[in-house]
């Protein structure tokens, strides 16, 4: 027996009213954001991410230019609204049985890609089959794990049998891994870069930029409104700032907190702070030493100063992070797990349970992890001082960072922009094994409980096994979590968008789609 899915389900309740509605805290004036939409017009958007090792390739995808040109030219099954609804995308409707193992979903008919091609079951299939299976490099493996087996009832039915239950799995499908490519030759075509999403893919140029044409077949009768669009890679925070003042694009990412109030008083600028899931960390590998001594860690976690690097990196647009990756609004935030405050004693105390007097470590950083990132080692390097630790700020360069620092030096500063749920976020990046988290940390009981949760459709059960998954990675995780941040961007007045969605930056980064000019 199945039971009915409703298209649209609500999941405000994961985020607070503030985040889930993607309400902003607009910091200056300017013309009505919420005018009419109109097409037409080139958008030159200024990304603070884009490296050259970049790809097309939606398993590779790790920053936010290339999660951004994966929105702008493929479709998803199903997609995050700005409420924090899931809505329908290629999906039109899905069904699951009564214990979630087995979810069948509805396609859209009658959507074509870039190309021509007709949109199809066997599209669905391949695009998924793309991150599964022992040869798969794909960072969205761990997240399409459970599924053991897919079919295609007709062109336009499929359905996904998977090794356990999962209430969230059609959450599971709005990642931006998962983007729906084209069968050709029987083989998977992303490559090309042709999709069936609001943009065609006219030039792409790694780390620099790309560019994109209103695509006219794109399925969707009120979106996709520029004509045009310019990305480029503005990794520089001063060369990304200078390149809005000048008018030299239509708007920019990741401002620069220190001065974002001098930004929001220039005349024809409009600056705005969305509340989300996005959390800034220093990641320590449980292989290496010492960060394979859990105490080592304690010392490390105890050693930092929240609540500055909340005033002094953020300067207030943000709050403090309890070493988890689970946002206060969230639907299973563990309000019962005490707060871990700078403790110079406590950090002592574990350095002697690891047999140490004093420690001396390197924390690598750079603009790329997230705005701020070195002068968070600086701060990090003076407050560890106090508990006997010598962490030493080494900054590495921008380009490449992702590549040859993330996952390769043994401490590292990295962002998440988050998940829409619990499930997704540790499953990317906390469960043993996974590529996001190969080097890093293993914890049996936490994998027991990642598969339990899932597959639990008691509330209260499953609020139970979150908390302690939480608190598991509080007391044993090896990722330091300082602080929660909101995203801060900014826009020129010509710039038209309604209510932010909160999962990603830039309005979900599906602001190819939702924005307009005036």
């Amino acid at each position: 027996m199945k039971k009915l899915i409703q298209t649209g389900l609500n999941r405000r309740h994961f985020l607070q009213a503030s985040a889930a509605t993607g309400v902003a805290a607009s910091l200056a004036g300017g013309k009505s954001a919420m005018a009419a939409p109109k097409k037409g017009g080139v958008m030159r958007m200024g990304k603070a991410h884009g490296q050259t090792s970049d790809s097309l390739d939606p398993g590779h995808s790790e920053n936010g230019f290339t999660i951004a040109l994966l929105f702008g030219i493929h479709g998803y099954l199903t997609e995050v609204g700005t409420d924090g609804s899931l809505q329908p995308g290629l999906a039109e409707s899905w069904e699951a049985s009564a214990d979630a193992t087995s979810w069948t979903f509805k396609l859209r008919k009658g959507v074509t890609y870039h190309s021509g091609k007709s949109f199809g079951a066997d599209d669905v299939i391949a695009s998924i089959n793309h991150h599964r299976g022992e040869a798969s490099t794909s960072a969205a493996k761990p997240i399409v794990a459970s599924v053991v087996e897919m079919t295609a009832d007709d062109p336009h039915t499929v359905t996904f049998k998977l090794d356990g239950g999962n209430a969230d799995f059609p959450f599971v499908l709005s990642d931006y891994h998962l983007s729906i490519c084209p069968v050709k030759d029987g083989k998977l075509d992303w490559q090309s870069g042709d999709g069936c999403g609001p943009y065609k893919l006219r030039e792409f140029n790694p780390g620099v930029a790309a560019y994109f044409d209103r695509a006219d077949n794109y399925w969707k009768p009120d979106a996709a409104y520029f004509d045009a669009i310019e990305m480029l890679a503005l990794v520089d925070l001063n060369a990304r700032t200078t390149a809005l003042v000048s008018g030299e694009v239509d708007a920019i990412d990741r401002l620069d907190l220190k001065t974002v109030g001098l930004l929001a008083r220039k005349p024809g600028i409009n600056v705005h702070s969305v509340a989300g899931t996005q959390h800034f960390t220093f990641a320590m590998s449980c292989k290496t030493a010492p960060y394979d001594d859990v105490n080592v860690r304690l010392a490390l976690k105890y050693g930092l100063n929240r609540q500055e690097m909340v005033d002094k990196i953020l300067f207030g647009y943000g709050a403090v992070g309890n070493d988890h990756p689970i946002g206060q609004g969230q639907r299973y935030f563990n309000k019962d797990l005490p707060q871990r405050e700078y403790d110079p004693d406590k950090a002592k105390f574990h350095l002697k349970k690891a047999g140490l007097e004093t420690l001396k470590v390197d924390l690598s950083a750079a603009d790329a992890a997230f705005g701020g990132a070195v002068d968070a080692a600086v701060l990090f390097q003076n407050s560890a001082k106090e508990c006997g630790i010598d962490l030493t700020p080494v900054r590495e360069p921008n380009d490449g960072y992702w590549a040859d620092v993330w996952m390769k030096k043994p401490f590292t500063a990295v962002y998440w922009s988050g998940r829409p749920v619990e499930d997704q976020m540790f499953a990317t990046a906390y469960k043993t094994g996974v590529d996001w988290n190969d080097t890093f940390w293993s914890n049996a009981r936490f994998d027991e409980l990642l598969v339990q949760a899932r597959a639990e459709l008691n509330e209260d059960t499953r609020r139970a096994m979150y908390y302690e998954m939480q608190e598991i990675l509080h007391n044993d995780g090896g990722v330091i979590v300082p602080m929660f941040a909101s995203y801060v961007f900014a826009t020129a007045d010509k710039v038209v968008h309604g209510d932010f969605g909160s999962n990603w930056d830039l309005d979900g980064e599906r602001w190819m789609e939702r924005w307009s000019f005036a």
